[in-house]
């Protein structure tokens, strides 16, 4: 998409053409002095739909989920005061290879010398959780550098690029004659290349002499949407397929080869044992972070099984357990070209049908008809995500965030159409992204949204109920209530027998009064045969809804996290597992 006819421009109109170009059709951001020439050209030239938050921060969690959904890079942009109130959205999109264009508007070059009020060295303050942090000398630069944006963004391992812009630029005019952008670099991943060929020869031995192997799939399979062809090659090879916590949805959750979510963020009993029984592991796009290994246990001693590592990324692979054989390709097309060499070089390949279904339903029922009693005044999560569970519409989509808000649904809920129907922050972890990251999600899908958050994380994005009623978006908000930080109470309570949680727990708030003045419509579970009805009422209503829960803190009821589990058993408390 080509336009060398020379014309002149300002720095303002030659972003929001290039922006067009690159396939832009939403904005997150929030205004600033240092903004509004922009937003002048922006109102009279442009279709581009611009989001307007509360907060910079919510902002750039809803680019972030909304560039997850859509498969594209998403635009964010904020102005010179609150550049650093992104920081959070930036580091997680970074360390979870999503591709945002950063705009960041500022004073004029070297004003901050003078002390020109709002002015910080922003290139050099994204520069490490960005891939490129640069800065816009002139309006004459604004297409080449834009189309290195996006090339940047969505090539090899996806993640952020940060573009600071002085205000003069969006003022300046330049004559313009290579106004294009090329189409690829309009989605991720951009480009797909193949491991090396040999390494995939080798790989395919190992996996057709193991008794026992196991597929593990991080978000680099979801970022990659190698649905079909891990699907393929389980299939093939009936060969067992987890996931992490952010890589949940990879496959159909009640496929008979599915073993769904494993490690420390609600990895169940018997899924984390068949991956540590297992005699070979083969890694498709996981980092092997802390949390989806548990805290790298989960598999036992490394040196008595065998593992395959596939990723985009050459310095995930083999970085925390010892690779027999190391791909570094993109994960759809390198499975795609062995499942091709197997067909052809193995036709007649027969192997004996495996079917986890039975499995994991005896682990569900366990759950679900625990009767676990429930301190007084609190619902069981359990019961919760076993309700959605069941009325949940496939074309909806859960935001949720650490602690108990993820911890079940990350366990219990089943995803039973593939893609990026299940996200959260577990890259980083930083409270306040479910109710951000539902507004994002919302504006990439036409499906009902359902954010489970917690009070903890609930009381950083107040303001931003405000932008999801005012969106009109179906989002129903579930607010998980223990007034507390009910993560960090029970690592405290059960890893360091600390007696009393000074620290953690806080007043209770009328959150459902709260929800009321932003226009929510409301409702309170007290009791577990309200759950139902009360669930489907808020998907089926057309705007916001919030639904409030008091739960137990994680304390006295201990949930999927397998270190806690440990704790609980030797101190004789309730668990789920």
């Amino acid at each position: 998409m080509t336009n060398t006819t020379p014309a002149t421009l300002n720095g303002a109109q030659i972003i929001l053409k290039m922006l067009e170009l690159h396939g832009v059709e939403h904005v997150f951001g929030l205004p600033g002095e240092t903004t509004i020439g922009w937003y002048k050209e922006w109102r009279e030239n442009s279709n581009i739909e611009y989001v307007l938050t509360r907060d910079e921060r919510t902002a750039a969690y809803a680019a972030e989920a909304y560039a997850k959904i859509t498969g594209k890079p998403c635009v964010l942009e904020a102005p010179s005061p609150g550049v650093t109130h992104c920081t959070p959205g930036i580091t997680e999109a970074y360390l979870s290879s999503v591709p945002i264009i950063y705009f960041s508007s500022d004073i004029p070059l070297n004003q901050d010398k003078k002390h020109g009020l709002t002015g910080v060295d922003q290139t050099a303050l994204y520069d490490s959780i960005c891939k490129e942090s640069f800065t816009l000398t002139n309006a004459r630069e604004i297409p080449f550098m834009l189309r290195r944006a996006f090339r940047v963004a969505t090539s090899g391992r996806p993640a952020p690029v940060h573009i600071r812009v002085p205000i003069n630029v969006f003022h300046e005019e330049a004559e313009v004659d290579d106004l294009y952008a090329s189409p690829e670099y309009g989605s991720y991943p951009a480009h797909r290349p193949v491991a090396d060929h040999g390494k995939i020869r080798e790989a395919i031995d190992v996996l057709l002499a193991a008794k026992q192997p196991a597929i593990v799939c991080g978000q680099g399979a979801l970022i990659s949407r190698a649905t079909q062809a891990v699907l393929d090659l389980a299939e093939l090879l009936q060969i067992p397929v987890a996931t992490t916590t952010p890589g949940k949805g990879t496959i159909p959750e009640n496929h008979p080869l599915a073993l769904r979510v494993i490690g420390g963020r609600g990895g169940m009993e018997y899924s984390n044992t068949y991956v540590r029984e297992a005699d070979t592991i083969f890694f498709v796009g996981s980092n092997t972070d802390s949390a989806a290994t548990d805290h790298w246990r989960l598999y036992g001693d490394p040196k008595a099984k065998t593992f395959l590592h596939l990723d985009i990324a050459e310095a995930h692979v083999g970085n925390m357990f010892p690779v027999k054989v190391g791909l570094v390709g993109d994960a759809r097309a390198t499975l795609e070209y062995m499942v091709e060499i197997i067909r052809s070089e193995h036709p007649n390949l027969i192997r004996d049908e495996i079917d986890l279904n039975p499995i994991k339903m005896t682990a569900l029922d366990k759950v679900f008809n625990s009767n676990i009693p429930m301190p007084e005044g609190t619902v069981s999560p359990v019961k919760l995500s076993q309700a959605l569970d069941k009325i949940l519409p496939a074309n909806a989509i859960i935001t949720s965030e650490p602690g108990v808000s993820a911890i079940y649904p990350s366990a219990l809920l089943t995803i039973k159409e593939p893609g990026r129907r299940y996200i959260t922050n577990y890259s980083m972890g930083a409270l306040g992204y479910s109710v951000p990251a539902g507004l994002g999600a919302s504006y990439a899908s036409d499906g009902p949204i359902i954010s489970f958050t917690g009070d903890g994380s609930f009381g950083f994005v107040l303001g931003d109920m405000e932008t999801i009623r005012r969106s009109g978006k179906n989002v129903t908000v579930i607010l998980n209530r223990n007034d507390s930080f009910g993560w960090i109470r029970g690592e405290a309570i059960l890893l360091d027998d600390v007696d009393e949680p000074w620290s953690t727990d806080f007043g209770a708030v009328d959150y459902v009064k709260l929800a009321e003045a932003f226009g929510f419509k409301t409702a309170r579970i007290t009791n577990e045969d309200q759950i139902e009805a009360i669930l489907q009422e808020a998907l089926d209503h057309d705007g916001a809804s919030f639904v409030e829960m008091m739960v137990p803190t994680q304390d006295k009821i201990i949930p999927f996290v397998p270190n806690w589990v440990r704790a609980a058993k030797a101190k004789n408390l309730p668990y789920f597992e």
